[in-house]
């Protein structure tokens, strides 16, 4: 693979990105094996990776079908922040950098510099902050741009407030046939791809998303209520306070499960034209049909900071049986997302695909 021979790497150094975060849809889609692509990108770019992780992601094998997981490959010259126990069964030669003073289970998160290409298990932070902190030491020590491995189930790295770009990886393992796979994805990608909002109400919400919590003010911009409350458990909360009054907006600075869903519907139902503002797509813990069920109700959802989508890499292979053709996969994915760059960066290593 060339520098140039690389869809994905020319996406994330054509956006100037620095930190870029890489998760799938579902085991065995392939987000490792980007990684280790954009990683060797990277070296042959003459870039200094910064790589970290959220926690660590699971098992060394699939536990169900024993498919092996494919290791981080690390190049010389990268930076990386994971735990000491994982540095003591590293298999290249690393040179100890400092510390974080960031804990985990897996003992404290230290810096180190790669010496030799190989494999490496990384094991990082899991917190928000703790990340943040890792990206921020990782790039004072050197890294031109930091990539993170999410950890299935656990989007919040993606978030803007964490990562400036986001890599999905998608594919066969999903179950189901071609465009089975392809609306799953289109549906993922309308719950990480909200618009972000407008100026003006992004200035009227502002102290909800700086304080935590939730808000809502009425059509002449006025605040009908806000308070630094969880947001899990809200739904009851806004309901009562907009009882009675009209209301033109809602912001929610975290996590939207099923029940603050359900409130939002209702108040959709009651304040047409309502306008819902939440932090980013990774806070959203509902389906694609539950957006569009919003939209029914004339409602728009915005998000406080839109993510920004690299890329979408496709993989044919599946572990539970229904592989795809690989070139019929990525033709057919390429032409379902024209806006995204979309790559099988397999094919693309062995030099089949540009």
């Amino acid at each position: 693979m060339s520098e140039t021979s690389s869809a994905l790497w020319r996406c994330i150094t054509e956006a100037d990105v620095r930190t870029v975060a890489f998760m799938g849809m579902t085991k065995n889609t392939g987000k490792t094996v980007a990684l280790n692509h954009v990683l060797a990108a990277a070296a042959q770019a003459g870039c200094t990776a910064g790589v970290t992780s959220i926690g660590r992601d699971g098992e060394d094998r699939d536990q169900v079908f024993q498919v092996p997981k494919p290791p981080v490959m690390v190049w010389p010259g990268s930076l990386v922040a994971t735990a000491r126990t994982t540095l003591q069964r590293a298999k290249v030669k690393t040179r100890y950098l400092g510390s974080t003073d960031i804990s985990s289970p897996m003992g404290e998160i230290l810096l180190v510099q790669v010496l030799e290409q190989g494999e490496m298990e990384i094991a990082g932070a899991s917190r928000s902050a703790d990340q943040r902190t890792a990206i921020a030491l990782l790039q004072q020590c050197g890294a031109d741009r930091v990539m993170l491995d999410g950890a299935l189930g656990r989007s919040h790295h993606a978030s803007p407030a964490i990562a400036d770009g986001v890599v999905l990886a998608t594919g066969a393992a999903l179950g189901g046939g071609m465009g089975d796979v392809l609306r799953k994805t289109r549906d993922r990608l309308a719950i990480l791809n909200l618009a972000a909002a407008p100026a003006e109400m992004q200035q009227r919400c502002a102290m909800v998303f700086e304080d935590g919590g939730v808000g809502l003010w009425g059509p002449a911009g006025e605040t009908v209520f806000q308070a630094p409350i969880a947001t899990l458990n809200a739904g009851t909360t806004l309901l009562s306070q907009a009882q009675g009054r009209a209301v033109a907006l809602v912001a929610v600075s975290g996590a939207v499960g099923r029940s603050l869903w359900a409130a939002l519907l209702s108040l959709a139902q009651a304040n047409p034209g309502l306008s819902v503002i939440v932090a980013d797509g990774t806070k959203l813990f509902v389906e694609a049909g539950d957006l569009a069920q919003l939209q029914r109700l004339g409602a728009q959802l915005l998000a406080h900071r839109a993510i920004r989508l690299m890329g979408l890499t496709v993989n044919p292979f599946s572990p539970y049986g229904g592989s795809f053709q690989a070139d019929d996969f990525l033709a057919t994915a390429q032409h379902a997302f024209p806006g995204l760059c979309v790559s099988d960066v397999l094919l693309e290593f062995d030099g089949v695909s540009a």
